[in-house]
């Protein structure tokens, strides 16, 4: 399960995360999301049936993510909407290894969602070490 690294996100935009599944047939497994926040603990958020569609949400989380898949590219997306800093966390997706079994064995890498309203504006004067030559 292959998740990007890092999400920077202003408050109140939404992101739609991503998790490309291969090695196995990706229409025949719950796909599952979990967040985790710094220092504490995995919170379920809901999972999608590639399939058909069919989804399971926490109750939390019911207007604040939407799962959605591309069963043609054996993607998963997650989007969340109107973001605080409380939604500030790495998000997995994972699945179970078969039908009915109690954990979730496969797991992506994680993506870290940032929310922050911080602006990074480049410097407008870099410094030159002595003896360097300026270029124009």
């Amino acid at each position: 399960l292959q998740q990007p690294g890092t999400e920077l996100v202003k408050p109140g935009a939404s992101v739609k995360l991503s998790c490309q599944a291969s090695g196995y047939t990706f229409t025949s497994f719950w796909m599952h999301w979990v967040k985790q926040r710094p220092g504490q603990g995995l919170e379920w958020i809901g999972n999608i049936y590639p399939s058909n569609g069919d989804t399971n949400y926490n109750e939390k989380f019911k207007s604040k993510a939407t799962l959605t898949v591309d069963k043609y590219s054996s993607t998963a997306y997650m989007q969340l909407s109107s973001l605080t800093s409380e939604d500030s966390a790495v998000y997995y997706c994972t699945r179970k290894d078969y039908y009915g079994s109690s954990g979730f064995v496969y797991w992506g890498q994680g993506t870290l969602v940032t929310v922050s309203a911080a602006k990074t504006t480049p410097p407008s004067v870099y410094p030159l070490a002595p003896g360097s030559a300026a270029q124009t």
